[in-house]
């Protein structure tokens, strides 16, 4: 970052998040509508949960290629262009959806549209940032995505019992559209885009950087590291409510409940991705990786012992749970963002993307099947099938310090290239 640019004006984080946090409405806004979504067009749950695969398969595509085309041809215009066409798609979800195959197509196009509002914004984090206080602000945008997946589950939720399902869409739709109109004001208060390479140099090619940032060891441990962590906390957020509820005893007047602490979690996730990002700033970014890290995966063994607590109890511990698996994705972010060159962060972020998610869509589904196999062996009631489904939790995150302890090394023995 160089010394004679100019400041970024006053307000550009709070835009910035604030257009993340309307973007990130339409993210959850399908788990609100969820069971009533079924119960107009007579799916089975694996008819609705392809349509939430739909959406991930999309986002990680998104993730991949808005990464390469922010480096290409800079995050402004991606973000800004991407943010616009994610509106129209989300509109397109919450208008034309009438039955599951229709459904399916249009929210794995929104989830292919998402993405432009997350890796581009994270780079433009990083340029209008000191590396003193980017994990802060890290924090602070994933935290205001957190903020508005709980808003839209609790919105989506109440306007559902109230009037329609689809008004919950078209709302959520709506908070899509206000996000992508608030970019503007927010690049326009941001550092001007750098310029097309470093001093002298020509721009690499996208393959070029993708081959570099494969050989980088470094940001491939952290890469590494945060595809454990995101084992870990995709299966925790696709299986609280269901966990909850099924605590609780199953009944319909509990599905509420289950869909009330969902958005709880996610309000936790808030607090957890700040407080993650600004302790890493001041205790350095492999310690809190590793001190949150560590926290959660105790968490993920023993969370399963706790089904026979009262709900009250399990609820608060679930807000712990969420709170330490979230703590540490801020820090991902800027950790990478330290120790990459700018001119490929776009890729660098890409990759990460595809590594994090492909693993987050994998692990719900590989604890279903721990839960499927612990019931049929120990008897649906029993405590014993949730320990297995959370241990595969655990099982399937349990390299994550080794890659933190080897990111931090890498990062500490090679010598400083910017």
């Amino acid at each position: 970052m160089h010394c004679a640019e100019p400041a970024p004006a006053r307000g550009w984080l709070a835009l910035l998040c604030a257009s993340r946090l309307l973007q990130a409405m339409i993210v959850t806004a399908y788990s609100g509508v969820l069971p009533f979504m079924m119960a107009d067009w007579h799916m089975t749950a694996a008819q609705a949960g392809s349509i939430q695969s739909a959406w991930h398969i999309g986002y990680m595509s998104s993730l991949f290629a808005v990464g390469l085309l922010a480096d290409r041809f800079g995050p402004h215009r991606v973000f800004l262009v991407g943010s616009i066409i994610s509106a129209f798609a989300a509109a397109a979800f919450a208008v034309f959806a009438h039955d599951h195959r229709s459904a399916m197509l249009l929210y794995g196009l929104t989830g292919l549209c998402a993405g432009a509002s997350y890796t581009p914004g994270l780079q433009l984090l990083a340029r209008n940032t000191d590396p003193a206080v980017r994990g802060r602000a890290m924090g602070l945008f994933l935290g205001a995505a957190s903020m508005g997946y709980a808003l839209s589950l609790a919105m989506v939720a109440v306007l559902s019992h109230v009037q329609h399902w689809r008004l919950g869409l078209f709302v959520a739709a709506g908070c899509t559209f206000a996000g992508a109109l608030l970019t503007l004001p927010a690049l326009r208060r941001m550092r001007p885009p750098a310029p097309p390479a470093s001093a002298g140099t020509p721009r690499e090619g996208a393959w070029h950087a993708l081959r570099e940032t494969v050989r980088d060891k470094p940001a491939m441990a952290g890469n590494w590291a945060y595809a454990f962590h995101c084992w870990e906390l995709m299966a925790l957020w696709a299986w609280l409510p269901a966990y909850l509820v099924a605590s609780a005893g199953g009944s319909t007047p509990w599905q509420g409940a289950g869909i009330a602490l969902a958005a709880l979690a996610h309000l936790v996730s808030v607090f957890g991705s700040i407080a993650g990002g600004s302790a890493s700033d001041r205790f350095g970014r492999a310690r809190i990786m590793m001190v949150a890290t560590v926290a959660s995966l105790c968490m993920s063994f023993s969370f399963g012992w706790m089904w026979a607590w009262p709900l009250w109890l399990l609820a608060a511990m679930a807000a712990i749970y969420n709170l330490l698996a979230i703590a540490d994705s801020s820090v991902y972010s800027t950790a990478l963002a330290d120790v990459v060159a700018p001119h490929r962060l776009g890729v660098a972020y890409s990759v990460r993307s595809v590594m994090g998610f492909g693993a987050g869509a994998l692990s719900p589904w590989v604890f279903g099947l721990a839960l499927d196999w612990g019931q049929s062996h120990f008897g649906f009631g029993s405590t014993y099938g949730w320990v297995a489904a959370w241990s595969s939790v655990g099982l399937g995150a349990l390299l994550g310090p080794w890659m933190i302890v080897r990111f931090s090394r890498l990062n500490q023995a090679r010598v400083p290239s910017r």
